[in-house]
């Protein structure tokens, strides 16, 4: 990897997919059907890869498999929007990063993936409340993820329903879950369609660089 410059990304995550909640993937087991399909949403909040710039933009992916995805017994199919605001430098940065051919932690999620459906460049909007009580993406026309914190009869008011130290964290080990559910999961592209809602949804945080294994 000598042609990789030093990089760090550090942001927001979160899925909406077709679980039930809590989403039995990032507890390392199997869907609750038997397969699972959704969003998967990344904001760079600051990041940088060499001298490129990288703070604010957006990546998407949707993607599916059967199975349970952590024991080795499966890959995923996924499609992938990268931010069209990124220049030319910041699309081959996303691109390298996100391929997994920068190292760190993205070069072995990467590995979860058998079926790269493609990628485009998209107008990427996305959300999350100071207080973590929601969180949202949207490409329009295309896809629209939007999740509420989850609340119920026992909840303190103002405390989040978390996982710490989660099994399967899709962003690496380490991080903290806020659980959350979909009011609204849409999805159309890379041959994947869906809607609904009141699923499962989580919010992560991310930290990763590289071109080291993290």
């Amino acid at each position: 990897m000598a042609e990789v410059p030093q990089w760090h990304l550090r942001g927001d995550w979160f899925d909406v997919c077709k679980c039930n909640i809590p989403c039995p993937c990032y507890f390392a087991q199997t869907p609750t059907f038997g397969d699972c399909d959704g969003t998967l949403v990344w904001h760079v909040n600051d990041g940088r890869y060499g001298d490129v710039v990288l703070d604010g933009l957006n990546v998407m992916a949707l993607g599916a498999f059967e199975g349970n995805i952590w024991s080795g017994e499966t890959k995923a199919a996924m499609g992938i929007f990268f931010d069209e605001r990124a220049d030319e430098s910041q699309r081959e940065a996303l691109q390298t990063i996100f391929g997994g051919k920068a190292g760190g932690w993205p070069g072995g999620f990467a590995d979860l993936i058998g079926d790269l459906r493609g990628i485009e460049f998209a107008p990427i909007e996305f959300e999350v409340a100071e207080d973590l009580t929601s969180w949202s993406a949207r490409i329009p026309g295309r896809v629209e993820a939007r999740a509420e914190a989850l609340v119920g009869p026992t909840s303190l008011p103002g405390t989040l329903v978390q996982v710490h130290n989660p099994a399967g964290a899709e962003v690496g080990p380490g991080t903290i879950a806020t659980q959350g559910v979909a009011v609204m999961d849409q999805a159309e592209g890379f041959e994947f369609r869906w809607e609904r809602t009141g699923q499962s949804s989580k919010h992560m945080t991310f930290d990763w660089s590289g071109p080291d294994p993290a």
